[in-house]
C-alpha cells in the first residue's frame, strides 16, 4: 500500500491523483467553474485525519482506496438511494440502472461521493463504476477472535456484516482523481461539494409551481381542455407536460411533432402560454431511422442500437450540434419550456433488459460502461445549454444523473412507486447535489391519494403524472378540497421556496435536506443518530433483521424545507407518527400547537393535514395563492409571517424569475427582521424593498407572533 499525497485544491477541498486516470469524467464533462468566492467565505479547513491516513493499493484489475472508520461513524450519500439513509456497513455497486431489485447501490443516479458525520467527504471523479465497501469488509490482520461466532448455536449476537474499521473504495485499474472535502459538520461538506460543482440550480419561478403531465395519446385540444379545467376548479398549475404521443415516432424517437395530434404546435403553445401554462416535452436519447437528424447522427453513434434507434455519442461536439440545432428550431424557438429526459439510464430486468452493453464502442473511443454512466449528465448539460443560449431558464425531469450535477436544473424521478422509498430518496438526494420528486401517478384509494399529494407539494417538483391512467387532482371527489388546499399552499410558499433555491445556487445549501444535515439547535449535527423514543423521551431500539443487529432509528421519513420548515409525511394506513424535532420551540404550521424540540413527539393530524412544523422566531415570506407563478414584471403582495415568541430574521431573494440577468447582478437579497420595540410590541423591517431592483412584490403585509398560518 502507498500513502496518498494531498494538494489543497480550494478552501476545505483537497485533491490527489490515484494511478493514471484517463478519459472523460463527470467533473470535466460538466466543466463548471467552482464558486471560489463562496468557498473562500466558508474559510479554511484542515485536511481530515482520515484522509491523511488513506492508503492506495494497486491490484491487477483495480485500485483500492482505503480509509479508517471509527466505531460509531455514520456514512451518507452515494447519490439517489431508496433503501437506507446511513450506508455504514453496506456495500454499494454504483452503476446507473433504472430497475434495481435489491439494495445493491445501483440506481438512476449513483454518485461516488460519501459523506461522514465526522465532517469529511470523499469524491471519486470517474466515468467508471465504483464499488464502495462502507465498513462492510474486514481485513484478516484486523479480524478479532471474538468476531468468529458460530451461527448454528443460535447466538443472537451473530451478524452477517461484522463491524469494520475500514472503508474501501474500489477504483478502476487506471485510477481516478480523488477529492477530500472537509467541514465542521456534514452540511458544510455537502455545501463545499455543491460549490465545487458550480453551485446549486436556480429554477425559473414557474418551475416551482404545480405540474401536470397529460395522458400519452392526448391531442392538442384535449391538452388545452384539461389545462383549462385546472383554472375552472381553482387548482393552480404552471406546467403541462406532454408524454410520448406528441412525437411522430417515440420508441425510438424522432423529436418531431405528430401532425395527427399537433397540427399547429406554435398556436398550441401560444394558447397555453396565454392561459398561464408552460409546455414540457418528454423524450429519450434513441433516435428513430425516420427522424430528420438520423443520417447526420449515424456516423456519430455507438456500435449498438436501442429499440432499433441510434445511441449518439454526445461527448462529441458534432453530435451535440446536430441535436441542439433541431431542438432549438423545432422546440425552443416555438416556446417549449423544457424537457423530461427519460430512459437515459437503462434497465437490467431479466425479461426486459434494454440498453447498449458495456462493451459497446463509440466514435470518441469511450465504451458502453462510460457512456451509460454519463448519459444522463450529457443530456441535462446539452439541454440546459440550449436554454442558456436562448437567455431563458429551464426546469425539467431526468431519469439518470451523477456526480457534478448540482448546477443542472433537473429533478430525478422513477417508475418505481413505493411512497416511503420516494420520501427516503428525497432525503438521500440532498447529500449528493441531486433533486428528487416523489411524483404522483395513481393511488389505491382516497387516503393514499391525499398522502401522496400532500407530500409532493413539499418537494423540489410538485407534479401529477397522468400519462398512464389519466388521473387528475380531483380524481377522488371526496378529498378534492384537501388536494386543492395543498396545491394552493404550495403557491403561497413560492417566495420561501425560491429563496431556498437561490441560497442553494449561491452557497450550496440544499433547499430540501435530510435530518443528518440539520443542526439540532445546540451546535450538534442532525438527527441521524438520534434514537427513536416514546413521547416521554425514553430510548427505543429497533432490530435490523437483515443484518442481525440492533440499530437506532433513521429519521429517513422526515426532512427540512429551507431553514425553518420541517415536513414529516404520513403514509396510507397511518393515523399517527413519531417526529424528531431539533432543539428549540416549534409550532404546527397549520395546527398552531406548540412543541418543545430536542426529542421525539407523536402527532395524529387526521387525513386533512400533513405534519409540518415551523421554528419559533421564523419569518415565512408568502403570497396569496394564484393560478400560476408571476411572470417577469408581474407583481403580487408579500405576506411576512412571523411565528412564535422569539425575534427572528430571514433573507428574501428576488429577481425577474425567468432569465439569467441575475448572473449580471440584476437581483436582490432583502434582509427581513422582526423584534420587539421598546414598548413590547412587535415591529418588522425589510431592507431595500422600495428601491431595490427588481421587485416582484407590490406591497408588504406583516403578521406577528403567529402560532399557525393565517
Amino acid at each position: 500500500m502507498s500513502t496518498l499525497q494531498w494538494i489543497e485544491h480550494l478552501p476545505g477541498i483537497w485533491k490527489t491523483t490515484a494511478g493514471s486516470p484517463q478519459g472523460l469524467t463527470p467533473l470535466n464533462l460538466m466543466g463548471r467553474e467552482p464558486k471560489k468566492d463562496a468557498l473562500a467565505r466558508m474559510g479554511e479547513r484542515a485536511l481530515p485525519e482520515e484522509a491523511a491516513q488513506a492508503q492506495l493499493e494497486q491490484k491487477p484489475r483495480s485500485a483500492v482506496l482505503s480509509l479508517p472508520l471509527s466505531a460509531e461513524e455514520k456514512l451518507y450519500g452515494l447519490g439517489l438511494q431508496f433503501m437506507k439513509l446511513n450506508q455504514r456497513g453496506r456495500t454499494r455497486f454504483l452503476r446507473v440502472n433504472s430497475d434495481p431489485k435489491q439494495d445493491t447501490g445501483e440506481s438512476h443516479a449513483p454518485v461516488p461521493f460519501v459523506v461522514s458525520d465526522k465532517g469529511y467527504g470523499i469524491l471519486i471523479d470517474t466515468s467508471r463504476i465504483v464499488t464502495a465497501h462502507l465498513g462492510s469488509t474486514v481485513r484478516l490482520a484486523e479480524t478479532r477472535e471474538a468476531q468468529a461466532i458460530d451461527r448454528n448455536n443460535q447466538r443472537k449476537e451473530w451478524k452477517a456484516t461484522l463491524v469494520s474499521e475500514r472503508m474501501e473504495l474500489v477504483l478502476p485499474p487506471e485510477g481516478a482523481e480523488v477529492y477530500v472535502i472537509a467541514g465542521e459538520n456534514a452540511l458544510e461538506v455537502v455545501q463545499r461539494y455543491n460549490l465545487l460543482c458550480g453551485g446549486g440550480a436556480l429554477p425559473p419561478r414557474w418551475g416551482l409551481g404545480f405540474w401536470h403531465r397529460v395522458p400519452t395519446l392526448f391531442t392538442d385540444r384535449q391538452v388545452v381542455e384539461e389545462a383549462l379545467e385546472y383554472r375552472k376548479r381553482e387548482f393552480p398549475c404552471d406546467v403541462i407536460g406532454l408524454e410520448p404521443g406528441w412525437h411522430s415516432k417515440s420508441y425510438p424517437v424522432t423529436y418531431e411533432w405528430y401532425e395527427g395530434r399537433y397540427p399547429n404546435p406554435t398556436a398550441f403553445i401560444e394558447e397555453l402560454e396565454q392561459n398561464g401554462f408552460k409546455v414540457n416535452l418528454w423524450e429519450h436519447p434513441y433516435v428513430s431511422p425516420e427522424a430528420g437528424i438520423y443520417e447526420a447522427l449515424r456516423p456519430l453513434s455507438g456500435t449498438h442500437s436501442v429499440w432499433g434507434g441510434l445511441a449518439p455519442d454526445y461527448s462529441l461536439e458534432a453530435a451535440q450540434s446536430v441535436y441542439k440545432e433541431q431542438h432549438r428550431r423545432e422546440h425552443v424557438e416555438l416556446g417549449v419550456s423544457g424537457y423530461k429526459l427519460d430512459e437515459c439510464d437503462g434497465s437490467e430486468l431479466t425479461n426486459n433488459s434494454w440498453m447498449f452493453p458495456a462493451h459497446a464502442e463509440f466514435p470518441s473511443g469511450y465504451d458502453g460502461e462510460q457512456m451509460r454512466q454519463l448519459y444522463g449528465l450529457m443530456f441535462q448539460k446539452m439541454t440546459a445549454e440550449l436554454y442558456q443560449e436562448a437567455g431563458r431558464r429551464t426546469y425539467g425531469l431526468v431519469r439518470a444523473s451523477g456526480a457534478g450535477a448540482s448546477s443542472l436544473p433537473y429533478v430525478l424521478y422513477s417508475d418505481l412507486y413505493d411512497h416511503k422509498q420516494f420520501i427516503r430518496a428525497l432525503c438521500n438526494a440532498s447529500f449528493s447535489g441531486l433533486l428528487w420528486t416523489p411524483e404522483v401517478r395513481k393511488a389505491k384509494d382516497a387516503e393514499d391519494w391525499v398522502r401522496r399529494m400532500q407530500a409532493v407539494c413539499f418537494s423540489p417538483m410538485a407534479m401529477l403524472n397522468a400519462w398512464g391512467d389519466g388521473t387528475k387532482p380531483w380524481s377522488f371527489p371526496e378529498v378534492e378540497h384537501i388536494v386543492r388546499h395543498y396545491i394552493q399552499l404550495r403557491m403561497r410558499l413560492l417566495p420561501y421556496l425560491y429563496s431556498a433555491f437561490a441560497r442553494y445556487s449561491q452557497d450550496g445549501t440544499p433547499p430540501f435536506r435530510a435530518m443528518p444535515l440539520v443542526s439540532d439547535g445546540e451546535g450538534r449535527g442532525g438527527a441521524g443518530g438520534v434514537a427513536s423514543a416514546a413521547v416521554k423521551g425514553e430510548a427505543v431500539d429497533t432490530v435490523d433483521a437483515a443484518y442481525g443487529g440492533s440499530k437506532k432509528r433513521e429519521w429517513d421519513d422526515q426532512f427540512m424545507v429551507g431553514d425553518d420548515l420541517l415536513v414529516a409525511p404520513l403514509f396510507a394506513g397511518e393515523t399517527e407518527r413519531d417526529v424528531y424535532l431539533p432543539h428549540g420551540r416549534w409550532y404546527g404550521l397549520e395546527s398552531g400547537e406548540a412543541y418543545e424540540g430536542g426529542g421525539v413527539i407523536r402527532v395524529a393530524p387526521g387525513l386533512e393535514r400533513i405534519p409540518v412544523f415551523v421554528r419559533d422566531g421564523a419569518i415565512l415570506p408568502l403570497t396569496p395563492w394564484r393560478p400560476h407563478a408571476p411572470r417577469a414584471g408581474e407583481q403580487m403582495p408579500l405576506e411576512l409571517c412571523h411565528f412564535g415568541e422569539a425575534a427572528g430574521a430571514c433573507e428574501l431573494y428576488d429577481d425577474d424569475g425567468v432569465s439569467f440577468a441575475y448572473e449580471r447582478g440584476e437581483s436582490v437579497w432583502r434582509s427581513i427582521e422582526v423584534k420587539r420595540a421598546a414598548g413590547g410590541a412587535w415591529e418588522g423591517h425589510i431592507s431595500g424593498h422600495e428601491a431595490a431592483f427588481p421587485s416582484t412584490f407590490s406591497e408588504v403585509r406583516w403578521h406577528f407572533g403567529l402560532r399557525k398560518l393565517p
